[in-house]
């Protein structure tokens, strides 16, 4: 597992991807946090959150990428496929912080269905990120 001083480099090469159109609103950026975050719907501590987009509050809007959660996941992987499944998760995020900007929020409405067939099958997720989801009730 790349340390986190090895995962930030990477997220700064990926966020150098992007269009800097995205990063409009943007105002706290993206941050690699050192913890892990178990879901909240999580029933067997298989799920985790890899990364949350944040909208307004003090710090502005921003993404968060937790360190620990990919540390717990994917460990197990080889540096390429943990870039590749970084990269996902960032676009993931970019995502939510678009359709936030354009009124949409079709992404929302995708992970809560995730999490309710999660919830309701009980589905083996290991290494799936979920994100804020304020319209689902915790049963």
């Amino acid at each position: 597992m790349m340390t986190i001083d090895e995962v930030q480099r990477v997220l700064d090469e990926l966020a150098e991807e992007l269009p800097e159109v995205f990063y409009k609103e943007l105002n706290g950026g993206i941050l690699l946090l050192p913890e892990a975050k178990e879901s909240e719907y999580s029933q067997r501590g298989d799920l985790y959150t890899l990364g949350i987009y944040h909208r307004g509050g003090g710090m502005g809007n921003y993404i968060a990428i937790y360190y620990g959660s990919f540390e717990r996941l994917f460990s197990h992987l080889s540096d390429e496929d943990l870039v590749k499944e970084l990269r996902k998760t960032l676009r993931h995020e970019f995502r939510h912080h678009l359709e936030h900007l354009s009124g949409e929020d079709d992404l929302e409405v995708e992970d809560e269905l995730f999490i309710r067939d999660y919830l309701e099958n009980r589905l083996p997720v290991r290494g799936r990120k979920t994100g804020v989801l304020p319209r689902l009730k915790k049963s």
